[in-house]
């Protein structure tokens, strides 16, 4: 194509406004301080001992890495004073449990189809961005439908290209041929375009299906061991995948260094996915004895995702939203899901924080420790599940979790006393950092 002149210097103007703008990024870059120095009033650091501190300060180095805090408010010439003098700060919040790229809502079967795998990018870089300045720096996206999306976005966000939480991704949900995590309710025809690339039978597609989701990128595993509740089918909850199938994909996906967690509602799910080896259970409504007994083998957690639950009860009544399979699940499973918690409580099960939202509006992740707190766990142990245990179920109890020098610098700002009351945490986080960059507040 032949360019007018015209055309060329509007090109011309372009290159060099794009240029400008470069240059000044650049410039304030390079002057930005390499030190940033945290005044914290109330600070709760390892959230494992309780221990609140007061009048403390966390150095921050340029790196994003925390490289001390010590007592007193201290400053260093040069260093950038952040003054939360009159804010409770504690590490960052970690969600177990999301899907970025969706949204439950009216129109959500016909954005399935409509929707191309750069348009799930962009939507799920809008979600992230919410979920970061709702407090949480880190989570885990445990289904997409196009894996490429997720996977180009935690990539993005690591690079420092677009603004949100640190993300590990699943990708492709690892599901049976027209289970929950596969499609459903379309033509048969619409329904082998559209398939999950996650989608496999027997034993040994399964061990394809795990290969080909880790070499594209998944950070995990997740498994559909049961029926669920947005899956348009009317198949219940219980075992989809069967026990060599499960164990297939756990001795793959565990082979090639993935930890392996498992969408379960109904006990016989449960109790299989945990008999085959998975590290953790999502969801666990109709949890029973043995699977309390085989939860409390080894490193597992149960991320119970009670805010899922209370929104789909919420809604099941609502035209338009839910098809009718769905909405008889919901209204099954999401109250089981109080009393099953209660009951993993008084067992003393490894609890993890997970929320499914996606289901539930993103943004709002918060809400789950409520309903923790609710079901009867103290907010001290709810901001426990969603720091150092959720670091401790992703891997990455090194790295996030805790305000400690080496650890990454997701830091939250909160106005009130989350320990007094939990709501705090849901619309009162002024302040958010994430590996050292300020997102929110001053």
């Amino acid at each position: 194509m032949r360019l007018t002149s015209a055309l060329r210097a509007i090109l011309a103007g372009l290159l060099a406004t794009a240029c400008f703008a470069f240059g000044q990024a650049a410039a304030q870059t390079s002057a930005a301080p390499t030190t940033t120095i945290i005044h914290a009033g109330r600070l709760l650091a390892d959230p494992a001992t309780g221990r609140v501190e007061r009048e403390r300060s966390i150095i921050v180095r340029g790196d994003g890495t925390i490289e001390a805090v010590e007592a007193g408010y201290v400053t260093r010439e040069g260093a950038r004073v952040i003054d939360l003098k009159n804010r409770f700060v504690l590490p960052g919040l970690i969600d177990s449990h999301v899907h970025l790229t969706g949204e439950l809502g009216p129109s959500a079967r016909l954005d399935a189809m409509t929707r191309s795998a750069s348009d799930q990018a962009m939507f799920a870089a809008r979600n992230a961005t919410r979920t970061l300045l709702a407090g949480f720096t880190t989570v885990a996206d445990v289904g997409a439908d196009d894996p490429d999306s997720i996977f180009a976005l935690r990539n993005a966000v690591a690079n420092n290209w677009v603004q949100g939480p640190r993300i590990l991704a699943a990708g492709a949900i690892i599901t049976p041929h027209g289970g929950h995590g596969d499609i459903n309710g379309y033509r048969a025809d619409v329904m082998q375009l559209l398939g999950s690339p996650g989608a496999c039978s027997g034993a040994d597609d399964c061990r394809r299906a795990v290969r080909q989701m880790v070499q594209r990128g998944a950070d995990l595993i997740k498994i559909v061991a049961t029926g669920g509740v947005l899956s348009n089918t009317a198949a219940g909850v219980a075992q989809q995948f069967t026990l060599d199938e499960m164990r297939a994909i756990v001795e793959t996906a565990h082979g090639l260094g993935r930890r392996v967690t498992a969408h379960a509602h109904g006990a016989d799910g449960i109790n299989a996915a945990l008999t085959a080896g998975v590290d953790s259970i999502e969801h666990g409504t109709y949890l029973d004895a043995t699977g309390i007994r085989l939860l409390k083998q080894g490193n597992r957690y149960l991320v119970p995702t009670m805010e899922a639950g209370a929104y789909v009860t919420e809604i099941a009544d609502r035209p338009g939203v839910l098809t009718p399979a769905q909405a008889a699940k919901a209204r099954q499973v999401g109250p089981a899901l109080v009393e099953m918690v209660r009951r993993a409580r008084a067992s003393r099960v490894r609890i993890a924080f997970g929320t499914d939202t996606g289901v539930s509006p993103h943004g709002d992740n918060a809400r789950e420790f409520e309903l923790l707190v609710a079901a009867g766990y103290t907010p001290l142990e709810a901001i426990q599940f969603a720091t150092v245990a959720a670091a401790d179920h992703l891997q990455i109890g090194n790295v996030a979790g805790r305000i400690a020098p080496g650890y990454s610098a997701d830091i939250i700002g909160v106005d009130g006393d989350p320990l007094a009351s939990v709501a705090a945490l849901r619309g009162g986080v002024s302040f958010v950092m994430a590996r050292g960059g300020v997102a929110k507040g001053p």
